[in-house]
């Protein structure tokens, strides 16, 4: 009976700290702060930043693709 009240009282404790801190290491926020807390706008920042860094560097793969598609298709055939 003592064992299973250890586990229980483990349980009770330990899940809603490991989601406390497995929220906050999520959003890269310090362990200890609030997980409710709304973004600092330098977060928001940080976020937008980064999304819109992506969809450019992708924009820029296809872009480049395109261009040696198209430059491969232009290339006169070898002489013989």
């Amino acid at each position: 009976m003592r064992r299973i009240k250890g586990i229980i009282f483990g349980l009770v404790i330990g899940i809603p700290l490991g989601l406390w801190f497995g929220f906050n290491m999520g959003k890269d926020r310090p362990l200890l702060s609030n997980p409710f807390e709304e973004a600092t706008f330098q977060e928001k920042i940080k976020e937008t930043s980064g999304s819109l860094m992506e969809k450019s560097g992708e924009a820029l793969e296809k872009g480049g693709q395109a261009l040696k598609k198209k430059a491969e298709e232009s290339d006169p055939p070898p002489m013989q």
